[in-house]
This record gives structure tokens, sequence and C-alpha cells, in this order.
């Protein structure tokens, strides 16, 4: 019959495979772009800004007078306690006051920072970008005492997907660390370092995992220093941290557990540790340009206490101690 229309004589029909799927099977995770890690001293940045806030003990008075876009003039005057080495576990405190001088001048390549205080210190600091990925800083440690004049420059270089870290400074101190992204969301590191003074040497390990919600860290060192590290982004606003410190040649053992809250106009950070410590840090801001700074901390063990507050209203800020207690 003329009017019938034969099917064409090809083989069986294949199934009709999905375009996305096709594509998932040939995709390869190993060739993502790996970012850049973060330099191999911050690798626990985020749980030190949880559990380890600036808290304050004395007083502190700020003026700061920006003189043209570039360069800036700072004085402090500071009173209250310095800590001391001591042999004991218990920490030695002597009431001091200081005064200081800071300059400060900032370039787009270039930055120059001094200070001076009363006790015959000098601090300096450079930061000089040599070109896109390679930066020298320098900083130095200036006094009347004897063995006490410090000075060290570091080359940071700064790869697509690595950093490098070459140190130099007195007393024959050499250093090296370096950090590689091995996946995107795996870092991996290690240092070394030689005080030719000392005739000592170290050598380091660390390494970071960090997605969306969270940030885990680990470093190890010759040192005898183990440190673990946690934290949690529960929400936008709220992080959980703890960390973990062992040091496998004098057995002693700490960690900690603290939280950082962010809400619209304040942040509260707090934590506690194995020693029977508690600390709070509350940072809020009142009004354009005033801010409020808050703190607080508990040594359970020896049942003393600190509590401490702090004004900060654009160029000038002033704290002082209104409770402290010891029993």
């Amino acid at each position: 019959m003329s009017g019938i229309i034969h099917p064409p004589t090809t083989g069986p029909m294949e199934p009709k495979v999905p375009e996305s799927k096709a594509v998932a099977e040939k995709f390869d995770y190993l060739d993502l772009p790996c970012p850049c890690p973060i330099p191999y001293e911050e690798i626990h940045r985020e749980a030190l800004m949880s559990l380890k806030p600036e808290l304050f003990e004395g007083m502190r008075f700020d003026f700061t007078k920006g003189l043209n876009p570039n360069f800036a003039l700072s004085h402090s005057v500071i009173m209250g306690p310095t800590e001391i080495p001591s042999p004991w576990s218990e920490t030695i405190k002597i009431p001091t006051a200081n005064y200081e001088l800071c300059a400060n001048f900032i370039d787009p390549k270039l930055m120059l920072a001094g200070r001076i205080m009363t006790d015959r210190w000098l601090n300096a600091r450079v930061k000089y970008d040599l070109t896109d990925n390679l930066i020298l800083k320098a900083n130095a440690q200036l006094t009347t005492e004897p063995h006490m004049i410090h000075g060290m420059a570091t080359f940071d270089y700064k790869g697509s997907d690595c950093r490098a870290q070459f140190q130099l400074g007195n007393g024959a101190l050499f250093g090296a660390r370096y950090i590689q992204s091995v996946t995107p969301h795996l870092s991996l590191g290690g240092e070394v370092s030689w005080a030719g003074q000392h005739r000592k040497s170290g050598v380091g390990y660390a390494a970071r995992y960090n997605t969306d919600k969270m940030v885990a860290t680990g470093q190890v060192a010759s040192t005898g220093m183990v440190a673990l590290s946690y934290v949690q982004k529960v929400s936008e606003k709220v992080f959980l941290a703890t960390n973990f410190m062992y040091n496998y040649l004098s057995r002693e053992v700490t960690s900690s557990v603290g939280y950082d809250w962010i809400l619209r106009q304040c942040r509260l950070r707090g934590k506690i540790d194995s020693n029977g410590c508690t600390s709070a840090f509350l940072e809020e801001r009142l009004n354009m340009g005033l801010k409020l700074i808050l703190s607080g901390e508990v040594r359970f063990h020896h049942v003393q206490g600190l509590l401490s507050f702090l004004f900060f209203h654009k160029d000038v800020d002033f704290s002082f101690v209104s409770v402290h207690f010891l029993s």
C-alpha cells in the first residue's frame, strides 16, 4: 500500500541520558581551583577571636590626631598592673604608669609605625609591598637595657594557592614557613626555625579544614605543643568555638569553650576554660562614633575577679577598672 509509512531500519533506541547527569559524571573535583590560604601564623584566628578577646585592666586614655590623609599622631596614657615572670603558677602584677607617643604613616604600598614610651622602649614597624605578591615586613625593639634589643625582617610571598615566609632576626635567628591549599577546603603547612645564639632548632606542622559552616585546625611542634581548635557557625551571627592545648613535654593540658554573638549594635564574646577562669567581653555601639567596651574575668580557683569598662569616641577612648575583688 502506497499510503503506509514504514519505520526507519535502525538499531534499538538507546535511553537518553539527562544532560546534567552526563556533565556530573565527567566532572573532576581535583580540577577545582584552590584558594590562597591564610598565613601560617593565623590558622587559629577564628578560634582566637572568640576565645581570647582583648581583656584589659587599669586605665588608658588615647588621643589620635590625623595631620593629613597619610600621617597621624597619637598620645596614650596607661596606668595599670603589669605581669612579670614568676616561677610559680600565681601571676605576679606590679603597678605601672607609662606615656606613649605614636606616629603612623600609611601609603598604598608603604606603612611606617613608631612608638616610644617613657620606660625607654622604642618600637618600630615597616611594611612595604615590593611587588603584588611579595611583601617585606620589619620590626625592631630598642631599649637601653642590655641584651634586650630585637630585630626581625620577614619576606612574605603570596601565590594563587600557597603562602611562603622567610624570617631573619638578630641572634642568628632564621625561620621559614609554608602553607599550601591541597583542596578547596584543606590546607597543609609546616615551619622550621633555628636560633643560632642558643643553638636550638624547631619544626612544626599544621592543618586547616574550613567550610561555610565550620573551621577545624590542628598544629604540632617539636617544642612539645599540640593545639587543636574547632569553630562552628550556628548562624550568621552566632559562633561556637573550642580549643585543646597539650604539651607532651611538661604534661600540661588546657581546654576552653567559648562563643561569639554578633548583634545589630553590639558584639558579645565569652569563654570558660579548664583552669576555672570565666571571662566575657562586650562591645556596644551607643551612637555614631561612640562605643562602650565592657570586660570581666573571674577565676574560681583563687576566687578573684575583675570588671572593667571602656568608652571610645572617634579618636579618643578612655578605660578604667570599676570592680576588682580578691579573697
